[in-house]
């Protein structure tokens, strides 16, 4: 069973910016699709990006400000967050899934890690 930690959360003022990381516990991330998601208090799970086990990546919701990558030297998947907003503020989440596409919807993955919050505030 792949479990996935997730690190790099925390309290940031706006326009700020955070690194995330994902990585995993007792197990490699070699063979996975890796994506990020989020879930804001009283909102549903948004996806946010998904990186394939070969590197290619798909950005969704967060156009422009947040970019998906890959070490795998470091056997871990980031997320670098730039100009954050307070809409921003979520529990962040990775997620894994070996399916062929790389579609960062929450149904389509099969790991989770425990989230890390993310507070954008003044």
């Amino acid at each position: 069973q792949l479990q996935l930690v997730e690190s790099g959360g925390g309290l940031v003022q706006p326009g700020g910016s955070l690194r995330l990381s994902c990585a995993a516990s007792g197990s490699t991330l070699k063979n996975y699709n890796i994506g990020w998601f989020r879930q804001a208090p009283g909102k549903e799970r948004e996806g946010i990006s998904c990186i394939t086990s070969s590197v290619s990546s798909t950005n969704y919701t967060v156009k422009g400000r947040f970019t998906i990558s890959r070490d795998s030297a470091r056997d871990t998947v980031y997320l670098q967050m730039n100009s954050l907003k307070p809409e921003d503020t979520a529990v962040y989440y990775c997620a894994a899934n070996q399916r062929r596409l790389c579609i960062p919807e929450a149904g389509l993955f099969d790991f989770w890690g425990q989230g890390t919050q993310v507070t954008v505030s003044s």
